[in-house]
């Protein structure tokens, strides 16, 4: 396996790459910005693009999947649960005073557990709702290696208190869909450094009982998803 991962956008997501060394062929994850670079990466690997997935669908893993998908051709792949937030993406483009068209309708929609190839590369799909309801991870078994998206984090996890978001569903996600994982696989989040199951198991606090109550005190003191989702709607509109 040939992988790349580079920061892009202005929220520096992790975008990666990854080539079947026989065949060529190739995966693209969450292409959130500076479509010259990735396809520049693509060129210099040699690679023929067969997926372009998305972990969510928010503004920041999504900004250049356009671009991506008009330069290869590559079907764009979103979990079903994403796909009303995927369609607020002109508000959401709105939101960062982004002008540019936004992405085209996903190809195929995702669900827990399913397949997908490139060449010799296989990763099963598995949901984490929690960051977004249909919050996606990527697992290649075979190669160890995880995408996270932003479900997990080094030493943290997902923002959920955006629209559609859950604390009590991110940690389940977790601990019921990635700490069931080797500790040796290599884990990549959507924002940040990599890590690995084993470190999070034992050093992430949200992982911890003891700190995890804390969080949710904590938590329970923030303003609700209500009066976010207002302060949102007043800096759209410039009030």
């Amino acid at each position: 396996m040939i992988r790349q991962t580079f920061p892009v956008g202005k929220m520096k997501c992790n975008c990666s790459i990854v080539v079947c060394p026989k065949t060529r062929e190739a995966i693209v994850v969450d292409p959130g910005g500076d479509a010259e670079t990735i396809l520049a990466k693509l060129k210099e690997l040699g690679a023929t693009v067969k997926l372009i997935l998305i972990t969510h669908a928010h503004f920041d893993h999504v900004l250049a999947a356009r671009a991506v998908k008009a330069a290869t051709g590559a079907p764009i792949c979103l979990h079903k649960k994403d796909i009303w937030l995927y369609r607020l993406m002109p508000l959401q483009y709105r939101m960062i005073g982004n002008k540019d068209k936004v992405p085209p309708r996903p190809d195929k929609l995702l669900l827990d557990g399913d397949a997908l190839t490139a060449g010799a590369l296989s990763l099963s799909v598995l949901h984490t709702p929690g960051h977004s309801p249909g919050s996606c991870c990527f697992h290649l078994a075979d190669e160890k290696l995880l995408f996270s998206g932003d479900t997990l984090f080094a030493s943290s996890v997902g923002n959920w208190r955006f629209l559609g978001g859950s604390f009590e569903a991110i940690i389940r996600s977790v601990n019921e869909k990635l700490m069931v994982l080797p500790d040796d696989t290599d884990v990549v989040p959507g924002h940040g450094p990599e890590t690995t199951i084993g470190f999070e198991r034992k050093n992430n606090p949200y992982l911890q009982p003891e700190s995890l109550a804390e969080i949710k005190l904590a938590e329970s003191k923030k303003p609700g998803k209500l009066k976010m989702l207002g302060l949102m709607i007043l800096a759209i509109f410039g009030f």
